[in-house]
């Protein structure tokens, strides 16, 4: 009956795309919302280039996207409070009797689905719908997840396409196979080419049936359902089955001998996270999510993803070489919500000057414009991106895609944090680094999400928004995946937002390089280090020659002890922050957890009582 339903409305050629797959579940899944839906037509993605190049078409031809004068780049623009992650909107749909905990956004699942019905019902009244194949890490691996998205966004499968892997094979290959993640997604009625019924955004996360609803939005972060919704899915996936989701990028740091040691790193949006995966000299294998796996007795990292939904504010040819060159070559690429003048783009913080007027986020656009509330608008959204495929960047590690992902050397907690942290440190082992550097991780909030910025956020392991298990469990979950390991990786934390007295800066964004040599170094025990309370720091002598070394630098001793004093106050009060969110806020809180804080307190008061507030790092000898 289904499969009856499917062919008439599909039609032969798109039906026959679905029938090579054969799967019963998929059929049911499909009539289920095509009905509800109530799209005019659909189209069937088998990933082949004509197919990709329809849905590039079908992008333009709709508005929603528009091209530029270089080669393969067109513009998106959402709606003007369409901008960010909604927070708020996006809830898990929990069954009577499940708790995940006060941090974690859910609702009742019966009431939820309610609401989405309707929501849902006709919403693509009109519209052509998209299904489309995706997969989720590396094909033909065990790091894969077939996943399957329906969309009546042309931008959105154009833009999922460059930042998955296709999978339409994986679902061919995988006859019967009951258990993937699925989407639905609907920009609802559009006004401009953007979404005009805002008040009924939803994002809604069923987590039994692995299946992510996003309604009446355009924004990525909403809607790329294989980007953080996804993440959510995998989180809790990964929880039952051993593994780990993580916000992280994957990156091969090139050390001597032509060794390369590859690294995950998790830093909350805008805080240096894409700028270091593609940080000059090394190797990018992703951006922001890995998953991590035990494959004989070693963690292996991959890449999630086959693209880059990267924020484009402050990019400039000084600081981000690579990414500049990127955005100024030819190739397959989405910029959203900057600036348009003469067809050419332009974005805060980029080399030369930005034009009075153009078009942008807010329509036709000037210097000095202001929206109703009275706000002045930016050039661009200080949440403006770019979307490209990290198979057209010369420094894509040639690993990316191996089916075994890479073997794991170290991880990396970085946030914005201007008075506490030291640029670099090393936890003293496993668990301390999980507890002080992944579980403490704060970082002052930034336009990625909607609400305030500048405030102080508490996110552990940058991944706080997203987890779709217990805080606590998640915690228990890295401390147990390490554990069970001889040598796991080092675990390490930056800063490249510390600032002195007088509110300056104290790292260039070219340091982040000398950091990363630094911790490469470590990884194959090539560099001493100094014991802090807080963790293991670089020696002076090192870091003098990495900076002549790797950015032609001479690096002072004052520099060193600017940057290296430990700040003790501010680090006896961060713990106390963290303390109280643990003792307080988070149910179950695994007991390691409060006597290792209180462990590292009682070490900075002994500092304190030795040497002051701030402790010159060379004191340490």
């Amino acid at each position: 009956m289904s499969e009856q339903f499917l062919k008439d409305f599909l039609g032969e050629k798109n039906y026959k795309k679905i029938e090579a797959i054969g799967n019963k579940t998929l059929n049911e899944f499909l009539v289920k919302y095509i009905k509800l839906l109530n799209p005019a037509k659909a189209f069937v993605s088998a990933d082949s280039d004509d197919d990709i190049q329809y849905i590039r078409d079908r992008s333009v031809a709709a508005g929603e996207e528009t091209k530029l004068k270089t080669e393969g780049h067109t513009v998106h623009f959402d709606g003007y409070y369409d901008q960010a992650r909604d927070k708020a909107r996006t809830k898990y749909l929990l069954p009577a009797g499940v708790n995940l905990g006060p941090n974690i956004n859910s609702t009742d699942k019966e009431e939820g689905l309610k609401d989405l019905e309707g929501i849902m019902t006709n919403i693509m009244d009109g519209h052509e719908m998209f299904i489309c194949f995706y997969s989720l890490g590396p094909n033909n691996s065990e790091f894969t997840i077939p996943c399957v998205q329906l969309t009546d966004s042309p931008y959105v499968a154009h833009s999922e396409t460059i930042l998955y892997r296709p999978g339409y094979k994986e679902f061919t290959n995988r006859k019967g196979m009951d258990r993937f993640f699925k989407f639905v997604h609907s920009e609802g009625e559009l006004e401009n080419n953007v979404s005009k019924n805002i008040e009924k955004r939803r994002v809604y996360i069923d987590l039994d049936g692995e299946i992510v609803y996003s309604m009446n939005t355009q924004y990525g972060g909403n809607t790329l359902g294989l980007k953080k919704l996804a993440m959510r899915l995998a989180i809790n996936k990964s929880s039952r089955e051993g593994w780990l989701t993580e916000h992280m990028f994957v990156m091969g740091v090139n050390g001597p001998d032509n060794r390369v040691t590859y690294f995950t790193g998790a830093f909350p949006s805008m805080c240096g996270k894409t700028s270091t995966a593609m940080v000059t000299g090394e190797r990018i294998v992703g951006d922001d999510i890995a998953y991590l796996r035990k494959i004989d007795g070693e963690v292996r990292a991959a890449n999630v993803e086959n693209g880059m939904f990267g924020i484009i504010l402050g990019i400039n040819s000084k600081d981000d070489p690579e990414i500049w060159k990127a955005l100024h070559s030819p190739r397959e690429m989405i910029f959203s919500n900057i600036l348009i003048h003469d067809n050419t783009p332009y974005w805060v913080g980029m080399d030369g000057e930005i034009p009075d007027k153009g078009r942008n986020h807010s329509g036709d656009w000037f210097k000095g414009k202001k929206d109703a509330d009275g706000k002045e608008i930016p050039a661009s959204h200080p949440n403006a991106r770019f979307t490209l495929a990290l198979d057209s960047l010369p420094n894509r590690d040639p690993k990316m895609h191996d089916p075994a992902g890479v073997p794991l050397g170290g991880i990396i907690y970085g946030g914005r944090d201007s008075d506490t942290w030291v640029p670099v440190q090393q936890s003293f082992n496993w668990s301390h680094g999980i507890i002080t550097k992944g579980a403490s991780l704060e970082s002052e909030t930034t336009a990625a999400t909607l609400g305030k910025t500048g405030v102080r956020k508490y996110s552990p392991m940058s991944n706080l928004d997203f987890l779709s298990v217990p805080i606590s469990r998640y915690i228990q979950n890295n401390l147990d995946f390490g554990s069970s390991i001889d040598n796991p990786p080092l675990i390490f934390a930056v800063n490249y937002f510390l600032k002195d007295e007088n509110g300056n800066f104290l790292n260039t964004r070219q340091d982040k390089r000398v950091w990363l040599k630094w911790m490469e170094l470590r990884v194959h025990g090539d560099a001493e280090a100094v014991k802090s309370p807080t963790g293991f720091i670089p020696k002076y002598e090192d870091l003098r020659r990495l900076f002549k070394d790797v950015v032609d630098k001479d690096y002072s001793k004052e520099e060193y002890i600017e940057q290296f004093g430990l700040r003790v106050p501010e680090n006896i009060n961060k713990i106390d922050r963290i303390l109280e969110i643990y003792r307080t806020k988070v149910s179950g809180t695994p007991k390691i957890v409060l006597s290792t804080l209180e462990e590292e307190k009682q070490n900075l008061v002994k500092a304190r009582d030795k040497w002051g507030n701030r402790v010159n790092p060379f004191d340490y000898r």
